[in-house]
């Protein structure tokens, strides 16, 4: 099943729900906030966007501003990333959409990429 992490206050988060409802995706929500991705999950996201760590990020949270990552992040290991994204789910970008078993990895919501994904 798919699973999508998402904070309710997010617009966009908002949007990809209302957009998977509508035809009718069946998809487990999980608050990111509470409940970050598994360092599997994004394990799988990252082979997704070929190994691309920073896609992962939500580089405009205040999270990623106070903890310097512009700056850190390209000095860290994949696995020092990987570890501080399962670790906080503000740093993560949202929403992050994954169902393993049918290869599907998304994230942040662009109608276009979604539908071709989840055909």
């Amino acid at each position: 099943m798919l699973k999508v992490y998402a904070y309710s206050g997010c617009s966009t988060c908002k949007n990809a729900i209302k957009w998977l409802k509508g035809r009718g995706i069946a998809f487990e929500e999980i608050a990111i906030r509470e409940t970050p991705p598994s360092v599997v999950e994004l394990k799988g996201m990252l082979a997704a966007y070929e190994g691309d760590v920073r896609r992962l990020f939500n580089v405009s949270g205040m999270d990623y501003r106070s903890l310097g990552l512009k700056d850190t992040l390209p000095g860290m290991s994949t696995e020092e990333a990987l570890g501080l994204l399962a670790g906080n789910g503000n740093l993560v970008k949202r929403p992050f959409a994954v169902d393993a078993g049918k290869k599907v990895f998304l994230v942040g919501f662009k109608e276009g990429e979604w539908e071709k994904a989840l055909r």
